[in-house]
């Protein structure tokens, strides 16, 4: 199951415009259409390069993500990422794409047209954060989804979205959102996965029964450098003052709060290396 990389590509310059109308139509009929949800917006078309632009290698697997059995989950794979659902929490578990770097120069304009997803058990619709006092946060960002219009769209369903206090959403976690991009275009890709955290307390949006998360957590990989390197950042919920560094750890330090298993896919001694350290430094130099 393979829909990274090269495919993203087939779709982005082989698509036409008729084609991606005939796509937007069953989406659209499905979302949710009470009248306190928003309106599909009309948006511009911008110039999208058609040529060929080179695409680096790549590992097998890399979005698989293993996790402890008995945890509730729903898959599905939209353009531009996958996601595991859990309709106890109504949360993702995770959130998992690739970030090329010949993706983030591309500039689709920003939908704001959040969707509920009726073929997601559980999903979220619009309304359900309305006056909770969080903000809908994007675990796949938009601004990494500017490469397509059906991409674009696919990154505003609520099956993507955490309950997340505005101070983190437009603070820390924006600025890990901008650095990744600039990682990415140095890097050739990136591998991402982002999610919630729970720990045994349970904190919900009353009024819908929205799980809301203690912390976030972000797993980064860059493996197509000569030697691959890893990192991992784990941000409270709450406003996350100091600098990135201070929030960095490693990918071994996820798994073991989660249960989860990243880039299971990885030769035996690239994962235990990029899992096993991190330097912030290298990241960001």
């Amino acid at each position: 199951m393979k829909h990274f990389g090269s495919i993203y590509r087939n779709m982005h310059y082989a698509a036409s415009i008729a084609f991606t109308a005939a796509l937007m139509m069953p989406l659209l009929q499905s979302c949710n259409t009470g009248k306190d949800e928003p309106k599909m917006p009309d948006l511009p078309k911008p110039d999208i390069p058609t040529e060929s632009l080179p695409l680096p290698s790549h590992y097998e697997g890399l979005e698989n993500v293993e996790i402890p059995s008995g945890l509730t989950s729903q898959l599905k794979e939209y353009t531009g990422f996958t996601l595991s659902f859990n309709k106890d929490n109504r949360t993702p578990n995770y959130v998992t794409w690739e970030l090329l770097g010949t993706e983030v120069s591309t500039e689709w304009p920003r939908n704001d047209y959040f969707w509920q997803d009726e073929e997601i058990t559980g999903c979220t619709k619009h309304s359900d954060y309305t006056g909770s006092g969080f903000d809908r946060g994007h675990m796949c960002p938009a601004a990494d989804q500017k490469w397509s219009e059906q991409a674009m769209i696919d990154c505003f369903v609520m099956a993507n979205m955490c309950p997340q206090l505005h101070d983190l959403n437009a603070g820390a976690w924006e600025r890990l959102e901008e650095k990744e991009r600039l990682w990415a275009k140095r890097d050739s890709a990136v591998m991402i996965i982002a999610g919630p955290i729970y720990s045994d307390g349970e904190t919900y949006i009353e009024k819908s029964k929205v799980r809301v998360p203690d912390a976030f957590f972000k797993v980064l990989l860059a493996p197509y450098l000569d030697e691959p390197r890893g990192i991992a950042f784990i941000y409270p919920h709450m406003k996350c003052p100091g600098n990135m560094q201070d929030y960095a750890t490693s990918i071994d330090e996820v798994e073991k709060i989660t249960g989860f298993d990243f880039f299971s896919e990885l030769p035996d001694d690239i994962e235990k290396k990029v899992e096993s350290t991190y330097s912030f430094t290298e990241w960001n130099r």
